[in-house]
């Protein structure tokens, strides 16, 4: 009895030793979360703990604030950032996530910074998983990008909260930029087309809701529609990312323009094959294949044709990549046969071709390519030994779980945000506990891997 009595004192006292900036462990009974304690220590998950002043955060521009970090051996370390809502559709949300740029001491500059252990820059995001109620579909698979060898942002999980206000469980992440420890291409001196390139094939000026809206300034047309046909409304927009619509030169625009207009020329020919003179000329055929099985494993529902990015060298053949944003991935999405298991989605033109955002033609022709067809069959089989096989994608999962669980985060996001049992866009499958969610992911991708095992042989 004592030691029963001694527990219960420990476990209301000890959090507010630890720390006062972030949300109090709860009681937790649910049998799916528990805080395991040792000694006088507690498992935690880390925290950002941010001060605005009271300043509202809104999407544009970026406003002071300080941010925090409180790891699990709870060494703090303080920062002051620049702050902004981010997103597109999930602004909608009540959960935002957050793109930030750490600063000097005055504010004035922006400044690289090591957070979370990763490699010094200075821009960040905190995403927030809303309709991803397993919280994890995003983490999940930058880490298996990482995994294979195709890099991908970083990534780690904290408890936020902003003025006082404990907001969830959310995830640290890398910007994609141009970096030496991101995406590694050469930067640009001056208005020369002397450095390398990131671009993203996404909605017409990245923002827009119609996808009608067409900035030159900000983005260009691919010259041929979808279906590979020449058409001066194509639906496929590339939008300058790296360097910046602000600060792109006429040169440079040019540059990148004619460099994916001749590639797709080149694909389009009767010679694309040719093995010195063809499409493989222009592609680093490595970083396309990485790209479709990591689209494909998860059946993104925006894969191929939104928040796609690419980037190429000045002297380098164009890569498909970094991976980025699939929350809507695994069977989250309700439309366009987001949810099933079966089904390639690269064909998503196939499935939704009143869709205003299409797949470009490029992944139709390649399927046409015997090189292509065999790199990928080989480089498929010989993940599914062991980097992607069903076991070792699973103890990826469980160990997520296991580790938010342990440390109280799930019962504490969703006590904060009552999602569990309720329809959230586009939730295809609805369950009443973090551990049915987790689950229906599992069973999910088993089911999917199956499948491709089965019809990749068939492509």
């Amino acid at each position: 009895m004592y030691n029963k009595i001694r527990s219960l004192i420990c476990f209301l006292i000890i959090p507010f030793i630890i720390s006062c900036h972030g949300p109090e462990p709860l009681d937790l009974d649910d049998g799916e979360s528990k805080i395991t304690y040792t000694g006088e220590n507690i498992q935690r998950l880390p925290e950002a703990i941010i001060s605005t002043l009271e300043e509202e955060i809104v999407d544009e521009p970026k406003i002071n604030a300080t941010l925090s970090l409180i790891e699990e051996d709870l060494i703090k370390s303080d920062y002051n950032i620049g702050i902004e809502i981010r997103g597109s559709s999930s602004q909608m949300f009540d959960k935002k996530s957050y793109g930030f740029e750490t600063r000097s001491s005055d504010f004035n500059d922006d400044i690289d910074v090591s957070l979370g252990g990763f490699t010094p820059e200075e821009d960040w995001i905190f995403y927030g998983p809303y309709s991803d109620k397993s919280l994890i579909r995003n983490k999940l698979t930058f880490d298996l990008s990482n995994l294979i060898g195709y890099k991908a942002s970083d990534t780690k999980f904290y408890n936020l909260s902003i003025n006082g206000d404990y907001k969830g469980i959310y995830i640290l992440m890398e910007k994609i930029k141009r970096d030496k420890n991101r995406v590694d291409v050469t930067k640009h001196s001056g208005s020369l087309a002397n450095g390398g390139y990131i671009i993203k094939i996404d909605k017409a000026t990245g923002d827009s809701s119609s996808g009608t809206t067409y900035d030159s300034d900000m983005s260009f047309r691919s010259n041929y529609n979808t279906k590979g046909n020449l058409s001066d409304q194509s639906e496929i927009y590339f939008i300058y990312d790296y360097p910046k619509s602000e600060k792109i030169s006429t040169e440079q625009k040019e540059y990148i323009q004619t460099y994916i207009n001749d590639f797709e020329s080149n694909l389009l020919s009767d010679e694309f094959n040719d093995l010195e003179n063809g499409y493989l000329s222009y592609i680093d055929i490595d970083s396309f294949i990485n790209f479709f099985i990591i689209n494909e494993i998860t059946k993104n529902i925006d894969g191929y044709r939104l928040s796609t990015f690419l980037n190429k060298d000045v002297n380098g053949k164009l890569k498909m990549g970094p991976i980025w944003d699939f929350n809507l991935a695994f069977g989250n999405a309700d439309y366009c046969n987001g949810w099933t298991t079966s089904g390639w989605g690269f064909k998503f033109n196939d499935i939704c071709p009143g869709d205003i955002w299409q797949v470009p033609f490029w992944w139709n022709r390649f399927m046409e390519s015997p090189e292509f067809k065999q790199a990928l069959l080989t480089r498929w089989n010989d993940l599914r030994l062991n980097l992607l096989s069903n076991q070792s994608i699973m103890d990826k999962i469980d160990g997520y779980t296991d580790y938010l669980n342990d440390r109280g985060a799930v019962y504490q996001n969703f006590s904060r945000w009552d999602l569990l049992g309720k329809y959230i866009w586009p939730n295809k499958f609805v369950a009443n506990s973090h551990k049915e969610e987790i689950g229906y992911m599992k069973d999910w991708i088993n089911n999917r891997l199956q499948w491709i095992d089965e019809a990749i042989i068939n492509l």
